[in-house]
């Protein structure tokens, strides 16, 4: 049995489920945002997107840790 995602990937099935878009779009907006501060990208995701707070800071937790 696999565990289960910990952290901000724990917010990703929500998150499809939804908006409708696979985390890898919703990642691939905020790689390609010319923002790059944490709050910046996570209240751009609220205001032009219309992502709830946790849903938005899990992805740009994630997204970011990629770095």
């Amino acid at each position: 049995m696999s565990e289960a995602p910990k952290g901000p990937a724990s917010y990703f099935p929500s998150i499809e489920k939804k908006y409708g878009r696979p985390i890898a779009e919703w990642q691939d907006l905020v790689r390609s945002s010319p923002l790059t501060k944490h709050m910046e990208l996570v209240n751009w995701l609220k205001s032009e997107h219309g992502l709830g707070h946790g849903h938005a800071n899990a992805l740009v937790a994630a997204t970011l840790a990629e770095r």
